[in-house]
């Protein structure tokens, strides 16, 4: 049947036109029962509940909710900062929950944010969140990733080019005649950590005598850096690395004060490279060499692709926008000028 109304939907599903709306809005509200029901009729009648749950919805929230992987990240600082700008233009205020890198604390802001019927979900994920997304755009709530593609192209993404950007810094340190490599990064599950590398990867594999060495683990901050800033200053001089390539710059960071402390010599002994040129970068005590990503511009690009999609929702069509990485060069890797290539 085509054409089916929210009338049509409860006459069939013998509830309430408020029942309806709580099962597209706020199915936390509704029994199981009722909810299976509404399901049921929902599916025979053919109702497209996205367009259902957004004239269900009383005017706007004007909110916008915003989950992100690491807020202690500058990275994401700046991206937050570029939401919130585009969102204050716009009308809008933001909602902002920081999932620790926990799936279930990105599971438990996305119910939160529909609880709070925001009008849009810019997340950054950890995880795999695109069944979660889907059931917030069928009951009327669309999304944007941040830092992330959804390969199906159903929802709008914003994102640097991580293989680009490893490419850049494995290229940036075998210019420099460094030939012992580390990666160093968190899981390779995260698709950005894993496309990081594989850039890194493939541009070594053009240059024979290069030897690599990857470490991963769950942390990625300043801490985890200096544990293996000290850890490599404990090897044997035949087992250390004469560059390092780590996946953000709070690991780089950390990284170099393992080592310094321990007597090397950035980058005389082992040149150090990071990810994501935050403003700490520039102005630590051996500035830090960096792929740099545009974060403000990031988020405000993925605030204004998620307003667009609220303000016509029918005739939006998804857009996935790929920044290209640009390469900071610092004294880090031993070159104080700054310049880009």
């Amino acid at each position: 049947m085509s054409g089916a109304s929210i009338k049509d939907v409860a006459a069939l599903a013998r509830v309430s036109m408020s029942t309806v709306s709580n099962v597209l809005n706020n199915p936390q509200r509704v029994s199981a029962e009722s909810r299976d029901r509404v399901q049921r009729a929902i599916e025979q009648l053919g109702f497209v509940r996205n367009a259902a749950a957004r004239q269900l919805r009383v005017g706007s929230s004007k909110l916008l909710g915003l989950a992100l992987i690491n807020i202690s990240n500058p990275f994401f600082t700046d991206v937050a900062t570029g939401v919130e700008e585009a969102a204050r233009e716009a009308g809008y205020s933001v909602l902002l929950g920081n999932s620790a890198s926990r799936p279930d604390g990105e599971s438990g802001f996305l119910e939160l944010f529909e609880k709070q019927q925001v009008d849009g979900v810019l997340i950054v994920p950890s995880g795999d969140v695109l069944d979660k997304l889907d059931g917030l755009r069928r009951r009327g709530t669309p999304a944007v990733l941040i830092d992330r593609v959804d390969d199906r192209r159903a929802f709008s993404s914003v994102s640097t080019d991580d293989l680009a950007g490893g490419r850049l810094a494995a290229k940036h340190l075998l210019s420099l005649g460094r030939r012992n490599l580390w990666f160093i990064g968190g899981l390779l599950s995260v698709r950005q950590m894993n496309d990081r590398l594989e850039g890194f990867r493939g541009m070594i594999a053009n240059y024979p005598g290069v030897s690599l060495r990857v470490e991963t683990g769950a942390f990625v901050d300043a801490t985890s850096g200096l544990e293996y800033g000290r850890a490599i200053a404990s090897l044997p001089v035949d087992q250390r690395p004469d560059a390092i390539f780590a996946a953000n710059d709070m690991l780089a960071l950390g990284v170099i004060q393992g080592l310094t402390a321990t007597g090397f010599r950035v980058p005389q002994d082992v040149a150090v490279i990071g990810y994501d040129d935050i403003v700490f970068s520039a102005a630590a005590a051996i500035p830090l060499t960096s792929v740099r990503q545009p974060s403000r511009r990031m988020g405000s690009t993925a605030a204004q692709l998620l307003i667009d999609e609220i303000a016509d929702p029918h005739n939006f069509r998804p857009r996935s926008i790929v920044y290209e990485p640009q390469l900071i060069i610092r004294a880090s890797t031993g070159d104080p000028k700054g310049t880009t290539p």
